[in-house]
């Protein structure tokens, strides 16, 4: 692909900036403002995806930069960006939302290696799909959902990681998932440890309707809580959508497996 000269400029500037420097970390937040408002105001499809090239190449860089795991952005509230607590992982997601009301998800998952072989970089790429994440099955790199992460908690030798997909204009979905890596490095998202009505699911996706909000987060490492969610009528025929209750389910882990539960006391990490 031949680069349009404001990716020369954005590229060369990747090169010779050092995230070291505050004022020159400054910099590349600026152009990625610059990026984001600049999609936010354009009506074209086809600028937008230009404008979205130019993303890539920036984050590209700095997913590749030595400072990736002590630096964060902290003015981009289009930019996800979350870190392990064992400062092994680092996931940095966005989506680019189309006229036809498509979401296109990009995922950048950084594996922290060791000093002699450096970091390894693993590039998602999810489009739109009508149907939920299925529970069923482990996807990889080339095959990913699509989703923007926003939590992160290691267990053993794996991570759990929640996202949101923003599935289309009636339904929203929030997934648990689990990440790991195969022994010659390869990416897997899933695994068959969450026991629900007696049944092992490689993960859980809550869908509802796109006017709930609905809330899914670690209570403790060991403990995660959601809203409780009930059906209700649309108004439109027979027609059911899923919305918030009144009450909390959860999973909780416990010797390897997330064993889910209902009725959980938000108030208290310990219950």
């Amino acid at each position: 692909m031949k680069l349009k000269p404001y990716h020369i400029i954005i590229y060369t500037l990747l090169l010779f900036l050092s995230l070291k420097a505050d004022g020159q970390s400054k910099e590349i937040s600026s152009v990625l403002v610059n990026l984001y408002d600049r999609i936010l105001f354009t009506g074209s499809d086809e600028e937008k995806v230009k404008l979205n090239d130019s993303i890539l190449l920036v984050i590209d860089g700095y997913a590749a930069s030595d400072s990736v795991f002590s630096h964060k952005f902290t003015n981009l509230r289009f930019l996800g960006q979350i870190t392990s607590s064992d400062s092994r992982i680092k996931i940095i997601t966005w989506n680019l939302l189309l006229r036809n009301g498509i979401n296109n998800y990009y995922c950048y998952i950084i594996r922290k290696g060791k000093k002699s072989q450096g970091n390894r970089i693993y590039k998602l790429m999810g489009g739109h799909k009508p149907e939920q994440a299925e529970t069923g099955r482990v996807y990889s790199a080339d095959d990913w959902y699509g989703a923007l992460y926003y939590a992160i908690e290691p267990c053993k030798k794996e991570y759990v990681i929640l996202g949101l997909d923003f599935g289309g204009m009636m339904v929203s979905r929030k997934i648990i998932d689990v990440l790991s890596f195969t022994p010659d490095g390869r990416l897997v998202l899933g695994k068959d440890i969450f026991l629900r009505e007696n049944k092992k699911r490689f993960r859980e996706v809550l869908e509802y309707s796109s006017e709930s909000v609905v809330s899914l987060r670690f209570n403790s490492p060991k403990m995660l809580i959601f809203d409780h969610l009930a059906s209700f009528s649309t108004g439109e025929g027979d027609d059911e959508s899923m919305g918030t209750g009144l009450s909390y389910d959860g999973y909780d882990y416990k010797k390897g497996t997330w064993y889910f539960i209902t009725n959980v006391d938000a108030r208290n990490p310990k219950k």
